[in-house]
Order: C-alpha cells, then structure tokens, then sequence
C-alpha cells in the first residue's frame, strides 16, 4: 500500500524516478520490436482512498480509435517511445470503468480544490513518480503558464512545494465530472476539511458544473449542507435550491437556523412557498412563520429564536449544564444565559464568563445584569448594530411589547445585513489563475 511520502509533498519516498504528464503525452506507442502503433492519449489511475492513484493503464490512438493498453504491458513508461512488452494488443474502443480518472482528460487545465488554502486553482501540470514496481501519482503542478513556456509565479501554498514545484496532490480535491469515481471516494473525499464558509466561498467562484461536483459531495452530509446554505449569498442559495424539489428543499431547511430558513423561504418563488412550509418539521415550521411577521429589516426578522432562558432561582451550576448540554445551538447564542420569569418576560442576561467565574451554588439572577440591553421586535437593524457597537455585545435579545423574550440577534447577523450585497465575491480573492 502507498501512503503519501513522510519525506515531503510531491517528493516519493526514496527519490524514485518521476515524470510530468505534459511531457508523456503523445509519445509513441509501438510494438515490441519498435513497429508504430499510435500514440499515447491519456494516462488511466484508479482512487484507492487515501492513498496515491494507482496508475492502471494507458489510452492509446490506434488507427483513429482509443483502446485500453494495461500497465502491465508496457516495457517501461518512462521511456520514449514506449514500448508494448506484449504482441497481443484488444483493438476495442476504450470505455471508462467506475473509479478510474484520465489524468489528461479529467485533471490536466481543469480546476481543483486547493484544500489548504480553500480556493479553485487549475492544474497546469501532474506528476507521476515510481513506487517499486507501480506508478503512482503524487504531484500537481499549479503554476499558471505564460507565453513562451514561462511560468508565472504561484503565491507560497501552506506546504512547500516539491519536485518542480509540484505539490503534493493530497493537498487536492479533484472535481473530475464522472459520478461513479466521485462517489467512489466517499469518505476520503477532501472537502469535508474545510469549513461551511470555506465551501461556500468554493461555490461563489464555481461554474455550474463545479457547483454540481461540489455540492454533491456536501450532500452526503445533511448537516454540512444546511450549514453551506446558511453562509451562502441569498440570490445563489436560492437558484440552487430552485432547482431541487419541495421535499428536498425541506429537508435541507429543516436543518438549518430557523431565521436563514425563513429568510430562503422568503427568497422562493411565490407558488413554492406553503408547500415547502408544509412539508417541514411542526416545531421549526411556527418558528419559521413566526419570524416571516416580521418585516426583512427589523430585529424580529433577523433574530434567531433558539437561546437559553432560565427562571432566575436556577443555580448557576445548572445553568452551565444547560449549556453543555446544548451542542446544536449556534456557539454565538451560547455566550449568554437569560433569566425570565414564568411568563416569559424578560429579567436579566448572564454573560457565559461570569457564570464560569461566579459561585456555582448562586442564584442565575444573582449574577445577572438586571437591566440588560434589549431592543422591541420592530427595531431598525441600524439601531440595533449601534447599540451592540456601543454596548460591545456579542448578542442583544428583543422583546415584545410586555416585555416578553421573543428571540436573539448574534453579531454575526448583524454582520451580514451590514455588509453589502454579494460581499463574498466583491471582497474576496479567489486565487483562480
């Protein structure tokens, strides 16, 4: 088994042999007593998880068709021509088996997935290096060309480059566009290493074939999929659920924040709202129809409405056990304990570093600021990002008119009212050659 090198990326382990794939193309393929056959079209690996792809065989242009020639009979593929060991050569049309890449077809001047650094690069060169009897490859050549065979020059990855430049393609997420390969890599797919944001940003710059890749491999995480929509921009989040029925909008909806929920429902065309409302969850479902009361720009249709409220006699020990015992609540929402009374009415606010420092046996209320900053349901966002400004709060909750906690507004909601319209792709450097 082959495992990435511990001598460093895109170096093999040994300093074996390598070569470039750019260089390896259209050389010619003869028969075993130097006879031309044709030349050589791509290079054929085969996923093996974690470790490097298996180079499995070559795709040979014989007579103006493409047949499969098996590694196994090729003399020597680094040399020039390459030479078939065996006279028996299948003149049938190659055909692509399920967990097999052609390098030229499928990598080479194709985007990838640069993981360490979250951002589509193309793959101007790949390398392949000889591992005892095999030939596997390990190195991905990201340096942009330029006229007269110049390279430009890459910024510094987090891993030093190899060989050549190369670096090491484990630093990679290939989108190769065949669904049985893709869904051959399973858990070994790379994307998951990166964060919702990061995936987000990732579809942001794709094209329409590469938010297909991407998001398919999201997919077979429910959970990182409804957290890819919370952080995309509304207008594509919406074109890629539009095209997804109503049952599967729901069920991505229904694990996401109830207020990004009601704010994508709000975004759906007019006639797909109430079906995709039916279809969800009882108890986020009134949660959602509860913030759509509210208008778009006001604090009741930016707050989110799972916090922590506690009758104030809870001890403050309870209250830190309540919070751990609360891991799907937005970490944000968690830096604050509420005190209410027994109809919801709003006493006070404990800040999760005072419950940490205060005595565990002490009351909730005892620890509180009795007069906490709040805002009412109707609240302009722009008073309510002045206040957390002035007060430097992380959260503020809103009430209604009796004073009653009605949800909380987390600074990072703020932050993406704040922030102009399609700010991911206005500020962000995507690093595409």
């Amino acid at each position: 088994m082959t495992t990435p090198p511990a001598a460093g990326p895109g170096v093999p382990a040994g300093d074996q042999p390598t070569l470039r794939l750019s260089r390896l193309l259209k050389r010619q393929v003869t028969d075993g007593g130097g006879g031309s056959l044709g030349r050589l079209a791509d290079v054929i690996v085969r996923l093996r998880g974690s470790d490097y792809p298996l180079v499995t065989g070559l795709v040979a242009a014989v007579g103006g068709r493409e047949i499969f020639v098996p590694i196994d009979q090729v003399s020597r593929l680094d040399s020039d021509p390459l030479r078939l060991s065996s006279a028996r050569l299948s003149l049938r049309h190659f055909g692509r088996r399920e967990g097999e890449v052609l390098l030229r077809a499928d990598v080479l001047g194709h985007r990838l997935i640069d993981v360490a650094n979250a951002r589509l690069i193309r793959a101007a060169d790949l390398e392949l290096a000889r591992d005892r009897a095999d030939w596997v490859l390990t190195g991905v050549d990201t340096r942009p060309r330029r006229m007269f065979g110049l390279r430009a020059p890459e910024v510094p990855a987090s891993r030093s480059a190899g060989r050549g430049g190369c670096r090491d393609w484990s630093d990679f997420e290939w989108l190769i566009g065949h669904q049985g390969s893709a869904l051959l890599r399973g858990p070994f797919a790379r994307i998951r290493r990166l964060k919702p944001a990061q995936i987000a940003d990732l579809l942001e710059s794709a094209s329409a074939e590469e938010e297909s890749e991407i998001l398919g491999r999201v997919h077979a995480d429910p959970e990182l999929e409804a957290d890819v929509f919370e952080e995309l921009d509304e207008d594509l989040a919406t074109r890629l659920l539009g095209a997804r029925t109503d049952a599967e909008i729901a069920a991505v909806l229904a694990r996401m924040r109830a207020d990004d929920a009601a704010d994508t429902i709000a975004e759906l065309p007019q006639q797909r709202r109430q079906p995709v409302l039916d279809l969800l969850p009882p108890g986020q479902r009134q949660k959602v129809l509860t913030l759509m009361g509210f208008p778009s720009g006001s604090a009741g249709g930016l707050m989110g409405m799972d916090f922590i409220a506690l009758p104030g006699l809870t001890m403050v020990r309870d209250a830190l056990a309540r919070v751990r015992e609360s891991p799907l609540l937005q970490p944000e929402a968690l830096t604050s304990v509420h005190v209410v009374d027994a109809d919801g009415g709003l006493q006070g606010v404990a800040r999760l570093v005072t419950l940490v420092q205060a005595d565990p046996d002490a009351a909730l209320i005892d620890v509180s600021d009795a007069d906490p900053v709040r805002v009412g349901a109707d609240a302009d966002i722009t008073d309510v990002a002045v206040l957390m400004t002035d007060y430097n709060l992380i959260t503020i909750p809103v009430v209604d008119d009796a004073g009653r906690l009605l949800g909380v507004i987390t600074v990072d909601d703020v932050l993406e009212i704040v922030l102009p319209r399609g700010w991911r792709r206005n500020f962000r450097v995507f690093g595409d050659d």
